[in-house]
């Protein structure tokens, strides 16, 4: 039986599990057309992969999945609008700069702990400029359709390379698919969700 609860137990000992509640619209700044096409189908493959629903429109937001990709991370203080949407951007930027991060997730939730929505930030420095796009793109489309815990993939990565090819890992793709199987529940913070989760991954 595969171990679950580490992919959603955090460091604090905190069971910690939550996917999106509503269909996802993706939006993607700061990249090419070909690295747009890659990031939306590799979205699509992974909402495909969990049974989820895209749409072409969210009610709230018009978009609530947001990846923004830049050089530096002083760039996203000049992204228009963007405040209004993370109201604490400054502190941020300053914390990413200090940890000289290149990526950051922050996800919105409903009332009920849900995910409603999503910002992704990447800062292109040489060790994701050197990744292939579309393993780069794959992976943020993984570690986007759940609240995963912050050390889910620390030991193993949540992709393999088959024939030059990325892919998600069969037991990530079975988490996923087990994950948004509709008599589970959005939310869930008890590790007995674990165990539910466990018995549909292996059959």
């Amino acid at each position: 039986m595969t171990d679950v609860a580490p992919y959603f137990t955090r460091k604090s000992g905190d069971y910690v599990f939550a996917r999106w509640g509503v269909p996802i619209v993706p939006v993607v700044f700061g990249v090419d057309d070909r690295t747009l096409g890659l990031f939306k189908g590799a979205i699509e493959a992974v909402v495909t992969l969990a049974g989820h629903k895209m749409a072409e429109i969210d009610p709230n937001l018009g978009a609530n999945l947001m990846v923004f990709f830049c050089r530096d991370w002083e760039e996203l203080a000049e992204v228009p609008h963007l405040e209004q949407m993370v109201p604490d951007i400054a502190p941020l930027v300053a914390r990413l700069q200090a940890a000289d991060a290149n990526q950051y997730r922050i996800f919105r939730f409903d009332k009920a702990g849900a995910i409603a929505g999503c910002f992704v930030f990447l800062r292109m420095d040489d060790d994701l400029a050197q990744a292939p796009a579309d393993m780069l793109a794959l992976n943020q489309a993984v570690q986007m359709i759940l609240l995963w815990s912050d050390g889910a993939f620390a030991n193993v990565p949540p992709l393999a390379a088959i024939n030059g090819h990325a892919v998600v890992r069969p037991e990530v793709a079975a988490l996923i698919a087990a994950a948004y199987d509709p008599v589970m529940p959005a939310v869930a913070s008890d590790a007995s969700h674990a165990l539910r989760m466990a018995a549909r991954v292996t059959l």
